[in-house]
């Protein structure tokens, strides 16, 4: 953690704040944790938040999208989403870059899993803090490798 009681104290105020926007349906409020995007998880990881930045394609991943966009179909735009947003189809995930901008791109939470738990504890527990190869599979699968020629890097430039 960086900064403290102050900063610990932003970072609830934040996240309270989000939450409180954040797309959730009612239904799904208290049913765990919530997306609340990467910038949040720089407040206390600044540092692997600045590298994904810098050097992550991750980081503007719905650029991809954007250029092909109107030669998909909705089914097919959808399917993009699943791999070039964080947490789409998932509650409190991306729904649109209108309604949801700060999960636009594929973010810290597409790998960690939804940060508001982790960001309210500090617990490492309340997130995949240890990831693998296999974890990377979801999107970078040998059907995604071999029609778009891409490999997984496990920590694809963010640490």
């Amino acid at each position: 953690m960086v900064g403290g009681k102050a900063s610990l104290c932003f970072l609830s105020v934040q996240v309270a704040l989000l939450l409180m926007h954040s797309p959730v349906h009612p239904a799904h409020a208290g049913q765990g944790a919530v997306y609340i995007g990467s910038e949040a998880c720089g407040e206390c990881h600044p540092d692997q938040y600045e590298s994904y930045k810098d050097n992550s394609k991750k980081a503007d991943s719905f650029t991809s999208i954007k250029k092909m966009a109107a030669k998909l179909t909705p089914a097919e735009l959808g399917e993009c989403y699943g791999c070039h947003t964080t947490g789409y189809g998932k509650p409190g995930g991306f729904r649109s870059e209108q309604e949801t901008p700060q999960l636009k791109n594929i973010g810290c939470e597409a790998c960690h899993g939804p940060g508001s738990l982790h960001a309210d504890s500090q617990d490492p527990s309340d997130l995949n803090a240890q990831l693998g190869i296999e974890d990377c599979k979801t999107c970078h699968n040998a059907e995604r490798v071999a029609a778009f020629n891409f490999k997984p890097l496990v920590y694809g430039g963010a640490h």
